[in-house]
């Protein structure tokens, strides 16, 4: 059996980052938490974690941190049964969640938790198609992902399809688009991107010019200041219905010619634990994303 506080300094050493942030939440040494890594590690017979700043985890590290985030819910939901828990004492949750679903409709599902069980977040961004590789890893209990694949040891229910509409600004249409068919203009044309792993506008490209191309970018890593991007004419792109309505109802963006929307599907992962706070979480997820993503 492995000891569950070299376990548990394992998962304040990856939530952290550092070990010596990690020594300051544990309220003990650098030099201590370094022994319980060491130890774990001599008992496991692997590396286990790479002394990088922030640390990065092992494959067998990642194995090990899902069984910590795992047994600390379970001691959690255990104290709260047996009364041992202080009764508002909050249940943690690491989720994963993609900045559009975060800046739409994921955070009223979360208030919504928040008044029928004593729970905080950690919540971690990432593109859809990544936020399965935060399960995978250990790294979160649950994730919003585009993957109906369920990551092993975990179950995956369908959410909806959030739309995004192909949009830009008038006064950027006018500069960049209207002297000619649109997918003459559009690979010319400058397109906003949230980073380095979106390829959604890419995705669109390829549909309107049937070809790859590479398009001059601007990466804006925050999806109100993408959408601010579009309508501030930086460039053109993939606005998430919700936020895209409004704005193309009073003329501030306008739908690209002739083209469609993209539905992106999301789906609800989360670790095979019989959790009450993730069991209500998972339930308002599912409810607020009904009442917003596509069917």
């Amino acid at each position: 059996m492995i000891p569950s506080d070299q376990v548990r300094t394992l998962l304040a050493v990856v939530d952290e980052g550092t070990f010596e942030a990690a020594a300051r939440r544990l309220h003990v040494t650098p030099s201590a938490v370094s022994q319980r890594i060491k130890a774990l590690e001599q008992g496991a017979g692997r590396v286990l974690v790479q002394r990088t700043k922030p640390v990065r985890l092992t494959e067998s590290g990642s194995v090990v941190v899902r069984f910590a985030r795992q047994l600390a819910q379970v001691e959690h939901d255990l104290g709260s049964a047996l009364g041992q828990t202080e009764e508002h004492e909050p249940a943690p949750l690491a989720i994963a969640v993609n900045a559009d679903s975060l800046a739409t409709w994921f955070l009223p599902a979360l208030s919504a938790a928040t008044a029928r069980i004593a729970v905080c977040f950690d919540l971690q961004s990432a593109d859809q198609d990544h936020t399965a590789e935060l399960l995978k890893r250990g790294r979160v209990m649950a994730a919003v992902t585009s993957s109906a694949h369920p990551v092993q040891g975990c179950t995956a229910r369908p959410l909806g399809r959030l739309r995004y509409h192909p949009v830009a600004s008038p006064a950027f249409v006018e500069r960049h688009l209207a002297t000619g068919p649109l997918r003459e203009t559009l690979p010319w044309a400058p397109m906003v991107v949230f980073d380095r792993t979106d390829d959604l506008q890419d995705r669109f490209l390829r549909r309107v010019t049937r070809r790859r191309v590479v398009a001059a970018r601007h990466h804006i890593p925050s999806s109100h200041a993408f959408v601010e991007a579009v309508v501030g004419a930086l460039g053109w792109g993939l606005v998430p219905e919700p936020q895209a309505e409004p704005l193309l109802a009073d003329g501030a963006l306008v739908t690209l010619e002739g083209q469609r929307p993209i539905d992106v599907p999301l789906y609800w992962q989360q670790w095979k634990l019989d959790s009450p706070a993730l069991a209500v979480v998972a339930e308002e997820v599912a409810r607020a994303a009904t009442s917003v993503l596509r069917s």
